[in-house]
């Protein structure tokens, strides 16, 4: 590759790690990249190089989330660890599901999460009036980590804004305290994604550290700026972020 081609994957890994932290979708940005900058890449390759740099950013948005929004570990560390089984589940059967099939029910279910996220403003902007109840938390949360895991090991794209969705309308939580709890389950099901890839020989590591780098700094930014500015914000880019994966899984399926 150019120094060019590094110059691109870095900028992308940049913005990735950055929408990553704030409402997912990040692997929307850096896949897309390198399959460009490396089109010789085998898809189980590009995917499994993505998750080096996805887990070292997710794990970057994770620190900075927890030292300002209080979470509960006792649920969320065993839910996290419920979805590395599934997303390692899932990328073990990658071969096994027809993507022609798949991508469009992905497509259906964003352009819902848009819909609702429209029709219902207050969705992950007000907290529930009367919090969920400690049993209620631990179903969803199980729950998505078992589901939305095995997704990120068979597909990936938008596992996290189905973390935050999925939150905010079953457990009434905040959009910023959702993408929180969302970043610990997601970095359970990147690193059970990865362990799969690694043991199966797909990963680049040289070309995903240094895009973890960048990652990193995105992820950190983003989170900050989610912190900073609030569920109002994260509302906001949640819908433009949702939109453009929809446009970019609708361009791969049928363009």
């Amino acid at each position: 590759m150019t120094a060019a081609d590094w110059g691109l994957l870095m900028v992308a890994a940049t913005a990735a790690g950055w929408v990553d932290a704030v409402v997912g979708g990040g692997g929307l940005i850096l896949l897309p990249a390198i399959l460009l900058v490396a089109p010789q890449l085998s898809p189980q390759a590009a995917l499994a190089t993505n998750k080096v740099t996805a887990v070292f950013g997710t794990a970057a948005a994770v620190v900075t989330f927890a030292r300002k929004v209080a979470l509960d570990w006792k649920i969320l560390v065993p839910a996290a660890v419920l979805a590395a089984v599934a997303a390692a589940g899932g990328a073990a059967a990658v071969s096994l599901i027809d993507r022609d099939l798949f991508i469009p029910i992905i497509m259906v279910a964003l352009v819902g999460v848009a819909v609702l996220v429209t029709t219902r403003p207050t969705i992950g902007t007000v907290a529930a009036a009367r919090p969920p109840t400690t049993r209620k938390i631990l179903v969803v949360v199980l729950l998505a980590a078992g589901c939305f895991g095995f997704y990120d090991g068979i597909l990936g794209p938008g596992t996290g804004t189905f973390f935050i969705i999925a939150f905010a309308t079953l457990l009434g939580t905040e959009f910023v305290r959702s993408a929180a709890m969302a970043k610990v389950l997601n970095l359970g099901s990147n690193v059970g994604a990865l362990t799969f890839f690694a043991v199966t020989g797909h990963v680049l590591w040289q070309l995903g550290a240094a895009m973890a780098v960048c990652n990193v700094i995105g992820a950190v930014l983003g989170s900050r700026a989610a912190l900073a500015r609030g569920a109002g914000f994260v509302r906001v880019v949640l819908l433009v972020v949702v939109i453009g994966m929809v446009v970019r899984l609708g361009w791969q399926q049928f363009g």
